[in-house]
């Protein structure tokens, strides 16, 4: 399983699609790192790069985004795929020798070929889209299996010339603890979610979780600013956020710092809505939830076409300025407002798509009948 640490969603799926696997056949599982693999030099310029842009240059980031989303993209950017990291790959794969290497993250598969090639390693090479649109850089030649979200993804890999025989539509894999609550009645989300934070009763207030990822989302503050000036009172969960844990009041809020929690996805199960950015992840797992997502400063490029698909849906709401956050917040404290969007959000929800991945992959390589 070949992931990457740009942001968490890569290594979530990436482990949704090994616990399903497990659960059918016996195997020997590897987890990689694609970050991992790059030389320190490697490593610095890329993941520095990146920081940078998202932090302090997110138009330059969109700039490249739209610049390498294209045919036309220059060939030393493509071709960069198939050897950056590869020493640390090949290592890798000559020592495992897999049947079956799955990768959540574009770059990877190529790589992963090139080592096949000049190995003579035989494998299945396989691809799980993590967005909801596909940017040239996942329309990989080199995937033997690509594993998509949608109906819609599968038409644009036909757009990129992808052959049809390597396309599946399974869903965007969450983990099978989010597939086991998807099944849970809301009395009954709320009752582990309390039982998480080590709450004897359930709040009056309207609860909203506030997440923005792996270290890259800067607008926590001025969230949390504008929760407090609901004119409502409210409680506010945040996890992973720039504050050390506690709880504090704001204004109407009252918001618990939480920190990182393994538990994230009881939490967002009983929730009454989340605000955050809307990376691939983060949209699969509030869909099969059919918990209401308010996007806020997502991350442009890929986040942004993931958030034009749940508007497109019905799922979201995406306001553009505090002012704008504010009103769709209050929007969604309405309960019959929550629950039209929560019924549109569900209905994109794909719970069992890790299952579906696992099928998939080992239909492919005859494991399986």
């Amino acid at each position: 399983m070949i992931s990457a640490s740009f942001g968490g969603g890569h290594h979530q799926a990436s482990s949704a699609v090994a616990q399903a696997l497990a659960e059918r056949v016996r195997l020997r599982l590897a987890q990689v790192d694609a970050v991992e693999m790059l030389t320190p030099a490697e490593r610095a310029l890329i993941v520095g790069v990146y920081g940078f842009w998202l932090r302090h240059l997110p138009a330059a980031y969109h700039a490249f985004y739209r610049w390498t989303d294209q045919p036309s993209e220059p060939r030393i950017v493509t071709s960069s795929f198939e050897w950056l990291g590869i020493g640390g790959l090949r290592r890798e794969l000559l020592a495992q020798r897999p049947e079956l290497v799955v990768s959540t993250f574009p770059t990877s598969v190529a790589l992963a070929d090139t080592v096949r090639r000049r190995e003579g390693l035989h494998f299945l090479n396989a691809l799980v889209l993590t967005d909801y649109r596909v940017h040239h850089h996942w329309a990989r030649p080199q995937a033997d299996l690509l594993l998509l979200p949608t109906e819609s993804t599968r038409r644009e890999m036909l757009g990129w010339g992808m052959a049809p025989e390597r396309l599946a539509v399974t869903g965007l894999p969450v983990s099978l603890e989010v597939e086991r609550l998807s099944r849970l009645g809301r009395l009954e989300r709320r009752r582990e979610m309390l039982a998480a934070l080590g709450w004897d009763e359930d709040p009056p207030e309207p609860l909203i979780l506030l997440s923005g990822g792996s270290g890259v989302y800067g607008a926590f503050m001025e969230i949390l600013e504008v929760l407090g000036n609901l004119g409502e009172r409210v409680r506010v969960l945040v996890v992973a956020g720039p504050c050390p844990p506690g709880v504090q009041q704001l204004g109407g809020a009252a918001v618990h710092h939480l920190g990182y929690r393994a538990d994230f996805a009881a939490l967002l199960a009983g929730a009454d809505l989340l605000v955050g950015k809307a990376g691939g992840m983060t949209v699969a797992e509030t869909t099969a939830l059919g918990v209401p997502l308010v996007v806020y400063r997502p991350i442009p490029g890929q986040e942004e076409h993931n958030a034009e698909y749940l508007l497109e849906h019905g799922a979201a709401l995406w306001p553009r300025s505090p002012h704008e956050l504010r009103r769709a917040v209050l929007t969604l404290l309405d309960p019959q407002a929550r629950a039209c969007t929560a019924a549109a959000a569900r209905a994109l929800g794909c719970p069992d798509a890790a299952r579906q991945v696992a099928g998939e992959l080992l239909t492919s390589l005859g494991w399986e009948a």
